[in-house]
């Protein structure tokens, strides 16, 4: 989150402190929520991708699995580190031009690897085009609007914009398996850049970067709130905010265990499930629809989530969630098979209620220990999580070649999971006390 001088937002508010009388039934932030939940949608497509191209790529190209695994490994990273400053860039450019630029990007990244030929455009293609793209429009996007334009339901929105990756994973996963396993894999690939340019218009005729611009104030707000002036010293404050939280224990204990969170999730079932399940003879069309359940129950599984965070210690519930995850991913390996069978379908509905749990609990924990950083501090956790999710994408592909099967991978996962349960239990229950951090003009 941006600070901006109280001379700055005075110096506004005169020229916007009588906005003009409009009357709607539905309020405009609504509109802006729905465009934003239809952008991630289609922002769930590129992060859905990867785990369908694996054997394609390998059996055209005769690429290893670690090195395709290498580029999605760049682009969930990106994703992560990006998300810190994609803020920033929403507050001195607006949220709208970022936004579309960043499809762009994707939409490019994603159509030129219907041409390659050699690895390194696979790494610059999907892993640094779409991982920047995709960065840009990672929970900081959210949580953006949901700040500017709703005054009330707050939790409500953010929580529905949070679902809508898992909503997106649903609509495009059987779509994009269909289209690889029968038509190959480039025709999904220019699937994913249509669609990415498809979601341009929508964002840059009805998405507002602020209230104050059609002269509304925010949703469920008293009065209105004058559009503040551009702030340029925002990623400055993002790097002091980093500074300052890594010198404290609870910033690495929470970054570990999102980072685990995000390797068991993006990095090993989103990234190897698939190929895994086509090891075991398992048809690609069918693999792809169960990890698309996962999204199904995502949606559930965040929400209820949410509910027992308002109600129960953040660190337990986490210690509960990663013991059941390794727990899980434990039995996985006999679970693999041709068909879908009712152990198999377990699994699916119980890897999707605890897919996100871990972010409702892990925000609340930010926010009990960094208070009024702790937003920023969550962007920088993010990116633990994403470099977690990067590296068990990589390490995975690697040890598929070298033992033949996933299986020490899953139990692997299983381990780390039951440390980022202990290590949940051992984040303080009080703040620290905080170090004061000064704003950057």
């Amino acid at each position: 989150m941006t600070q901006t001088s109280p001379a700055a937002a005075s110096a506004e508010a005169p020229a916007q402190a009588a906005p003009p009388a409009r009357h709607h039934r539905v309020h405009r932030a609504w509109f802006v929520a729905a465009v934003t939940f239809v952008t991630i949608i289609g922002a769930a497509a590129f992060r859905s991708l990867p785990g369908l191209l694996i054997d394609p790529l390998h059996q055209e190209f005769g690429w290893s699995r670690g090195t395709i695994g290498a580029a999605v490994s760049i682009n969930l990273a990106l994703y992560g580190l990006t998300a810190p400053f994609a803020a920033a860039l929403m507050d001195r450019f607006g949220i709208r031009r970022v936004v579309a630029v960043a499809l762009v990007v994707i939409a490019a990244g994603s159509g030129l690897t219907v041409w390659m030929t050699a690895a390194w455009q696979l790494w610059l293609c999907w892993g640094l085009l779409v991982g920047l793209g995709s960065g840009s429009m990672a929970l900081a996007f959210a949580a953006t609007v949901t700040n500017r334009w709703f005054a009330e339901r707050r939790g409500l929105v953010s929580g529905i914009l949070t679902a809508a990756s898992a909503s997106g994973q649903l609509i495009f996963l059987p779509l994009l398996s269909w289209l690889s396993e029968h038509h190959g894999w480039r025709p999904a690939a220019v699937t994913v850049s249509l669609a990415a340019l498809a979601v341009v218009p929508f964002v840059w005729i009805l998405l507002r970067d602020h209230p104050a611009d059609i002269g509304v104030a925010p949703y469920g707000a008293k009065e209105f709130i004058p559009k503040p002036a551009p702030v340029t010293g925002a990623a400055r404050r993002t790097l002091k905010v980093l500074s300052t939280s890594v010198r404290t224990g609870t910033f690495w204990l929470l970054a570990g265990t999102f980072a685990i969170c995000g390797a068991s999730t993006n990095g090993l079932i989103q990234t190897h499930f698939v190929p895994a399940e086509h090891d075991h003879g398992m048809p690609v069309t069918t693999a792809a629809s169960l990890l698309a359940v996962v999204g199904v129950f995502d949606v559930a599984g965040t929400i209820a989530s949410g509910w027992f965070t308002d109600r129960f210690e953040p660190r337990r519930l986490l210690a509960v969630y990663y013991a059941l995850r390794g727990l899980s991913l434990l039995f996985l390996p006999m679970l693999l098979g041709p068909s879908v069978h009712p152990p198999m379908l377990f699994f699916i509905v119980f890897y999707g209620l605890d897919w996100v749990a871990t972010v409702p609990p892990t925000l609340a924990l930010c926010r009990e220990q960094f208070g009024d950083d702790s937003a920023i501090v969550f962007g920088w956790v993010l990116a633990s999580h994403q470099i977690g999710a990067a590296l068990v994408a990589y390490l995975g592909g690697v040890a598929r070649d070298v033992f033949g099967s996933y299986d020490l991978v899953w139990y692997a996962s299983g381990a780390l999971c039951a440390a980022a349960a202990l290590m949940s239990l051992v984040i303080r229950r009080h703040p620290a006390p905080a170090t004061p951090v000064l704003a950057v003009p």
